[in-house]
């Protein structure tokens, strides 16, 4: 068998600490994390001027730290995985030694954050599967996914009283 049979898409999504969305792109899931990173960024030059460092996955690695550097001017961290071999990574120049990984899940530094915003968006039905036939239809309802979770937190608690 040649290629993939079943339909499937990428979900780039920039999300600030608190796990908030930024800036959302959908793709072909054919489309390297590498070739998806710069498509999702061009547009973001003027959009969020104190915005000066990225953390990101082993994923984004080689010339795209670069061309975010000589493109958009910010810093880019790469977060190392805790399951690797070597317990010694590189860390903005410096090495660092990682701790030892437990079985079962361990929660990694940075790459919580990005992790729970896709866990909230699953809660919502229609993005919890593929859907839509269009990316941009995909976009729009993880914008509005988005949007609820704004609201959820603007809103102030009200304990239920009789």
């Amino acid at each position: 068998m040649l290629g993939k049979k079943t339909y499937g898409c990428k979900r780039h999504i920039l999300v600030d600490t608190q796990g908030l969305l930024l800036a959302v792109k959908v793709y072909t899931a054919r489309l390297m994390d590498r070739l998806g990173a710069p498509l999702l960024l061009q547009e973001l030059t003027d959009r969020f001027p104190r915005l000066c460092h990225l953390f990101a996955d082993s994923a984004y690695t080689g010339p795209l730290i670069d061309w975010i550097k000589a493109t958009l001017g910010w810093e880019t961290e790469i977060v190392p995985q805790a399951d690797q071999k070597d317990p010694w990574v590189l860390i903005n120049g410096e090495p660092v030694r990682l701790p030892k990984p437990k079985g079962g899940f361990q929660v990694q530094r940075h790459r919580w954050k990005i992790e729970r915003t896709f866990g909230w968006f699953i809660r919502f039905r229609r993005l919890a599967r593929d859907y839509e036939g269009l990316p941009q239809s995909s976009e729009a309802f993880i914008q509005i996914a988005s949007i609820q979770l704004f609201l959820k937190r603007l809103t102030p608690f009200r304990p239920f009283s009789i």
